[in-house]
Protein backbone atom coordinates (compact mmCIF):
# COMPACT_ATOMS: atom_id res chain seq x y z
CA UNK A 1 0.00 0.00 0.00
CA UNK A 2 1.10 3.48 -0.72
CA UNK A 3 0.40 6.52 1.41
CA UNK A 4 0.78 10.12 0.44
CA UNK A 5 0.93 13.01 2.86
CA UNK A 6 1.06 16.61 1.93
CA UNK A 7 1.46 19.60 4.17
CA UNK A 8 0.93 23.20 3.22
CA UNK A 9 2.34 26.09 5.13
CA UNK A 10 -0.25 28.75 5.75
CA UNK A 11 1.08 32.20 6.23
CA UNK A 12 -1.01 34.59 8.26
CA UNK A 13 -0.41 38.23 7.65
CA UNK A 14 0.20 40.74 10.38
CA UNK A 15 -3.06 42.52 9.56
CA UNK A 16 -4.97 39.23 9.93
CA UNK A 17 -3.41 38.62 13.34
CA UNK A 18 -4.12 42.19 14.41
CA UNK A 19 -7.75 41.92 13.26
CA UNK A 20 -8.16 38.64 15.16
CA UNK A 21 -6.69 40.18 18.29
CA UNK A 22 -9.00 43.18 18.05
CA UNK A 23 -12.00 40.88 17.62
CA UNK A 24 -11.02 38.96 20.75
CA UNK A 25 -10.65 42.21 22.69
CA UNK A 26 -14.01 43.51 21.47
CA UNK A 27 -15.73 40.31 22.52
CA UNK A 28 -14.07 40.42 25.95
CA UNK A 29 -15.12 44.05 26.45
CA UNK A 30 -18.69 43.24 25.45
CA UNK A 31 -18.83 40.35 27.92
CA UNK A 32 -17.45 42.64 30.64
CA UNK A 33 -20.12 45.25 29.87
CA UNK A 34 -22.84 42.61 30.19
CA UNK A 35 -21.37 41.51 33.53
CA UNK A 36 -21.19 45.04 34.93
CA UNK A 37 -24.67 46.00 33.71
CA UNK A 38 -26.17 42.84 35.18
CA UNK A 39 -24.46 43.59 38.49
CA UNK A 40 -25.78 47.16 38.51
CA UNK A 41 -29.31 46.11 37.70
CA UNK A 42 -29.47 43.28 40.22
CA UNK A 43 -27.88 45.35 42.98
CA UNK A 44 -30.44 48.10 42.42
CA UNK A 45 -33.35 45.73 43.08
CA UNK A 46 -34.95 45.46 46.48
CA UNK A 47 -34.71 42.27 48.52
CA UNK A 48 -38.35 41.58 47.71
CA UNK A 49 -37.78 41.94 43.96
CA UNK A 50 -34.77 39.64 44.16
CA UNK A 51 -36.81 37.14 46.13
CA UNK A 52 -39.49 37.21 43.42
CA UNK A 53 -36.78 36.31 40.93
CA UNK A 54 -35.45 33.55 43.19
CA UNK A 55 -32.10 35.28 43.67
CA UNK A 56 -30.47 36.07 46.99
CA UNK A 57 -28.10 38.98 47.36
CA UNK A 58 -25.20 36.64 48.07
CA UNK A 59 -25.34 35.11 44.57
CA UNK A 60 -25.68 38.29 42.51
CA UNK A 61 -22.07 38.17 41.31
CA UNK A 62 -22.42 34.51 40.37
CA UNK A 63 -25.61 35.24 38.39
CA UNK A 64 -23.93 38.15 36.62
CA UNK A 65 -20.86 36.03 35.80
CA UNK A 66 -23.05 33.30 34.36
CA UNK A 67 -25.02 35.83 32.31
CA UNK A 68 -21.86 37.31 30.80
CA UNK A 69 -19.46 34.39 30.58
CA UNK A 70 -21.72 31.36 30.72
CA UNK A 71 -19.89 29.85 33.68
Amino acid sequence: MAYANSTRAVSVSLSDRLAATLNVLRAALQRRRVYEQTLRELRSLSDRDLSDLGISRSVITMVAREAAYGK
